[in-house]
């Protein structure tokens, strides 16, 4: 499988299998039709008709207990898995006030979009630039054992990027807030896939961060089995040659290579790469 292929995966659904989730007439996720029939049984709480499920209650407050209970049965019977004890805000944009909140659990089941802060650890340049790529925890609920950036992880409510990052670079490489601190974005890029029945819709901020010569990762929150200082020729050929790597972070590291001009504009997948990384999700039909 090339790499493109692999980016095209984080873009493969069937749109028409899902009803939009609504709040106050705006979609603000994407459910199931199987969930759909579930979510009848709470008239209270949804109000499901054929363009839509509409939440009924108004106000933060109130959304978010309703979700919760809703949320924790879903979980009771199986259809929420992966549970994490914490809550991610819920809003139409990033920086739009937030309109609930709900466990981070059950976000891809209401095909709602969440946000990422993700991190490349690059040690010097050029061609023998290397990067720290990290292996996931074999207890991580999602990408067990998978290849990751060296730091990655959603933001939770309450905090902003930076500080998201700064808390994500501590837990899971140790490292100190006023080296985190030197990491530039670089962009973002919106991933929306089918997986299990749900949709993982989902924004990741992409920073990168020269790291001294002499700097090695340290996991304190146990989310990270270990660490490798890879070339980013060798990391180019895990993508493209293995499944190694989580999925959703192949086009973040993708992205970086053809930054640090380690993909060549003569690769014939050059200009299709370029364009499905600049790509927006389209929320109507058929993914790739």
């Amino acid at each position: 499988m090339s790499l493109l292929d692999r980016i095209r995966i984080c873009h493969r659904r069937d749109m028409a299998k899902y009803r939009p989730f609504l709040v106050d007439g705006a979609a603000i996720g994407w459910i199931n039709r199987d969930l759909v029939a579930r979510l009848r049984g709470f008239p209270r709480i949804f109000h499901v008709a054929e363009n839509g499920v509409a939440l009924i209650p108004a106000g933060y407050e109130a959304r978010t207990a309703a979700m919760a209970d809703v949320v924790a049965t879903l979980r009771d019977e199986g259809l929420v898995t992966g549970w994490r004890d914490e809550e991610f805000p819920v809003a139409s944009t990033f920086y739009a006030p937030p309109l609930f909140a709900i466990e981070r659990a059950a976000v891809k089941a209401f095909g709602i979009r969440y946000y990422c802060v993700q991190l490349n650890g690059l040690v010097g340049d050029g061609e023998h630039q290397r990067m720290w790529i990290g292996c996931r925890a074999m207890s991580k609920p999602i990408g067990p054992g998978k290849l990751d950036q060296i730091v990655g992880g959603g933001v939770p409510l309450g905090y902003s990027l930076t500080e998201a990052l700064v808390k994500e670079c501590a837990e899971e490489a140790g490292m100190a807030a006023a080296l985190a601190g030197r990491a530039h974005p670089v962009g973002a890029i919106t991933i929306l896939a089918e997986e299990d029945g749900g949709l993982w819709h989902e924004t990741l901020f992409n920073y990168d961060l020269t790291l001294p010569d002499d700097f090695v990762p340290k996991n304190v929150d146990g989310e990270v089995e270990s660490f490798e200082l890879l070339s980013v020729a060798e990391v180019r050929r895990r993508l493209e040659s293995s499944d190694d790597f989580l999925f959703d972070v192949v086009p973040l590291l993708a992205d970086c290579l053809m930054r640090h001009g380690h993909l060549s504009a003569d690769d014939p997948d050059y200009v299709a790469l370029a364009e499905l990384l600049a790509a927006e999700p389209n929320l109507t039909g058929h993914g790739l």
